[in-house]
């Protein structure tokens, strides 16, 4: 097979920067040489075709027919190849994080805006892994996890705070015995779920009202099927607005009387020891952008 017959490659690099730059001396600037260092490879290239590629002025240099016509074919050319080797590089530094989440924190918040993050960032794919417990990233199950409810963390995680945590009691729209205020709720069939034993009693703090009126009712595992059972029009769940918006956007859910502060708030949680790795650090960042869009 024939070799290609082809100038010098740092060369026509050198030419396709100063033909842009349209000066020796800022082609040397950006290429980080000398002003020499740039006349001679522009030379090397001349010689090798055999015409001038430049006319000198005292304003700096234009490229001549021959020259316009190179710059044109090199500036693509070497695009194409920089295009190519950033994917190849993109592809081989590719870095898996496992982002752990309550699955209405993801089916809610994050699986919506998931295709901005992988356009920003093809370097990192994210895997996404339903988990409530902290325990997941204290036993390395996730490199981070977005987790709310909780005003401190185990020394071992470094929290960042993302969202604020809005919480209160929803139902279904045509649940009959839709309370008119908060007095009304002792009276009638509460939810519970084991991932937030806390919930009523914290939003009846809130309220100014007496936590042990707000302890009857059933309880279920997990937040899901405690709003499962609330669309049903089983009775009242107690959940943070961020986690039921798509299910009220729906009409699967109201909120009568909507919603207060729990003075907590989601939080990304990562390891201490890894709180600098960079695509944590991307990732983090992200994360705190749509946090306020």
């Amino acid at each position: 097979m024939p070799v290609r017959r082809l100038p010098p490659l740092n060369a026509l690099r050198v030419f396709e920067v100063a033909a842009r730059c349209r000066s020796l001396s800022a082609a040397a600037q950006t290429l980080c040489v000398t002003h020499s260092a740039v006349s001679h490879q522009i030379r090397i290239l001349e010689d090798w075709l055999g015409q001038p590629l430049f006319t000198r002025h005292a304003g700096g240099v234009e490229a001549t027919a021959a020259g316009r016509k190179l710059q044109q074919a090199a500036g693509q050319a070497l695009e194409q190849l920089e295009r190519c080797c950033a994917e190849i590089t993109l592809h081989e530094a590719a870095k898996d994080v496992v982002l752990g989440a309550p699955g209405s924190f993801l089916a809610n918040w994050l699986i919506p805006r998931l295709e901005r993050f992988e356009a920003q960032h093809p370097a990192i794919r994210l895997r996404l892994q339903t988990a409530s417990d902290i325990g997941e990233l204290l036993q390395g199950r996730v490199d981070a996890m977005v987790l709310g409810g909780e005003t401190a963390w185990p020394a071992p995680v470094t929290a960042t705070p993302l969202l604020e945590e809005l919480v209160g009691p929803v139902c279904a729209p045509d649940y009959p015995a839709r309370p008119a205020r908060a007095a009304d709720l002792p009276r009638l069939p509460l939810l519970h779920t084991a991932s937030r034993p806390q919930a009523w009693a914290d939003w009846a703090r809130a309220q100014d009202m007496d936590p042990s009126l707000l302890q009857h009712g059933r309880r279920f595992d997990h937040l899901p099927l405690m709003l499962e059972a609330a669309a049903a029009g089983l009775g009242l769940a107690i959940a943070p607005a961020l986690l039921v918006e798509r299910e009220l956007e729906r009409g699967r859910l109201i909120a009568p009387l909507g919603f207060v502060t729990s003075r907590t708030s989601f939080d990304l949680c990562v390891l201490s020891t890894r709180q600098e790795d960079a695509a944590l650090v991307r990732l983090r960042e992200w994360l705190q952008e749509e946090a306020v869009r």
